[in-house]
């Protein structure tokens, strides 16, 4: 998401140098309103932010005319106007002072409100809640089976009208729900409605007796991003006729410009939640409006970058490779093949590699070519190893290898180049275990990501700056959280 915006704002900023004053100002000022226009940020907003960061610059241009790089102290000023469009501080989810919470989803048809209901439903059980789905969209064919079936996913109860899809009181529903989620200590309920093609009538009344009925603790409205510019038109005539109290982005993944959540949050005064970046019931992320300013400005998000790494890498195996690396203890492909099992866990490597610093529109290009399968059939060839070999590849003689291309349905020669390049990263690992100098190069990878992937393979290893492992935990236990949490899971 915002590639196209990042590399305009990339392009905007590259070229500047020498002398700043008033008429390079109005120049950088007209290109970044350009550039948010560009990528679906309405008109108004896009002049309005353009505006706002000129007047910012102008009152300080003594201080920037004195300044050694006054061109990164205007960088400063439009990431924090990008924050302040955003919505400023991240929102996050309210609870109910007595039990249970209830969450009331809108919006149009096709926004994604029903694959949001199990992705909140399996974030918030992930956490110890015990969450209850409600189908209260009788009017769309089959929306009732279609809940059900994302509560199967997921794993959670969902309450529906007996008579099942298309009949029934949608407000009597949505009421029964509250009372059933009390008998049973759900302490979460999930309310998804109706949607329609367009605003219209029925829908905002129904929105409206519904909301009355149940009381909802918080109202979220669900807008897909790719709509553009007409995202935030929209959630701004929901917000006047039924109002919410935040909103869901989804389908980001696919929205290369990312307009609609800079121009949502100015159009409705109400800031954004949760961002729904993915198909699987787990892509889903709180909405960070730091965090996205930094992407949109090419300065990558370690933050999550840390939180993702944390949340897929066990603790043992985080615990069980430093025990290795501070040992000198060979890293053996039984190793790599968890490290892999921890990188499906975080998701597409695109996205990831897109949270990290300093990746300009060449090397994103590089990386949107990049094959997750080619995780898939690395892992096959481990597998079809046995445990001696993972754990010698030295003994892979011809005829094993030969068998080991025919139990992974690879060439032979994709398992010599396997093999050729985890003997070098064993080899740089050990170089590293004996020159702390170049530990902080395993920072730059992820764990078991493929560096130069596919052509080369990097297995790395938890950073070490001490030389006990008890010291390492000592010195993590201070500091900012999430970079606590990178050092302990890279």
């Amino acid at each position: 998401m915002f590639e196209s915006l990042g590399q305009r704002f990339t392009k905007v900023f590259s070229g500047l140098r020498g002398q700043i004053n008033e008429t390079e100002l109005r120049n950088i000022q007209a290109e970044i309103t350009a550039a948010l226009i560009d990528s679906d940020v309405s008109v108004n907003v896009a002049d309005d932010f353009g505006s706002a960061v000129y007047r910012k610059a102008v009152n300080q241009l003594e201080l920037l005319k004195k300044s050694i790089n006054p061109y990164a102290s205007v960088f400063e000023i439009v990431n924090q106007e990008l924050i302040q469009i955003l919505g400023g501080n991240q929102r996050r989810m309210q609870f109910a002072k007595k039990p249970p919470t209830i969450i009331l989803l809108m919006g149009l048809q096709g926004s994604g409100k029903t694959s949001f209901a199990g992705k909140l439903a399996l974030h918030l059980k992930s956490s110890g809640n015990t969450p209850l789905l409600v189908a209260a969209d009788l009017a769309r064919p089959n929306a009732v089976d279609q809940l059900k079936i994302v509560g199967e996913q997921v794993n959670v109860p969902v309450f529906a009208p007996a008579a099942g899809n298309g009949v029934g009181n949608p407000v009597l529903v949505a009421r029964d729900s509250i009372n059933f989620a009390r008998e049973k200590l759900h302490n979460f309920v999930i309310v998804d409605t109706a949607g329609r093609l367009g605003i219209d009538a029925a829908l905002i009344n129904e929105l409206i007796l519904i909301k009355k009925e149940i009381n909802p603790t918080e109202s979220f409205f669900v807008l897909d991003a790719m709509l553009g510019q007409s995202a935030a038109d929209v959630a701004q005539n929901f917000h006047a006729q039924v109002g919410f109290d935040a909103v869901v982005l989804t389908k980001l993944d696919g929205d290369a410009k990312g307009g609609a959540a800079l121009s949502v949050v100015s159009k409705t005064g109400k800031p954004i939640i949760f961002s729904a970046v993915g198909e699987k019931t787990s892509d889903i992320e709180y909405f960070y409006p730091d965090r996205i300013a930094s992407r949109i400005l090419g300065k990558g998000d370690i933050a999550t970058l840390a939180e993702k790494t944390a949340a897929a890498v066990p603790q043992d195996l985080t615990e069980k490779l430093t025990e290795k690396f501070v040992s000198g203890a060979d890293f053996t492909l039984t190793d790599f093949l968890a490290q892999l099992g921890a990188m499906k866990n975080m998701g597409s490597i695109s996205k990831l590699m897109g949270l990290i610093p300093g990746m300009n529109p060449k090397m994103q290009q590089q990386v949107s070519g990049l094959d997750d399968a080619e995780l898939v059939r690395t892992r096959a060839i481990i597998e079809s190893m046995t445990p001696a070999e993972r754990e010698n590849p030295e003994i892979l003689n011809g005829s094993r290898r030969a068998r080991i291309a025919k139990g992974s349905g690879r060439a032979v020669s994709e398992i010599n180049r396997l093999i050729d390049r985890f003997s070098q990263a064993q080899k740089m690992m050990k170089q590293m275990k004996n020159n702390p100098g170049k530990q902080n190069l395993i920072s730059k990878n992820l764990p078991g990501l493929p560096n130069n992937f596919p052509a080369g393979l990097n297995m790395n290893a938890p950073q070490i700056n001490s030389n006990t492992v008890a010291n390492k935990r000592k010195k993590s236990r201070s500091g900012n959280p999430a970079k606590r949490a990178l050092e302990e899971n890279l």
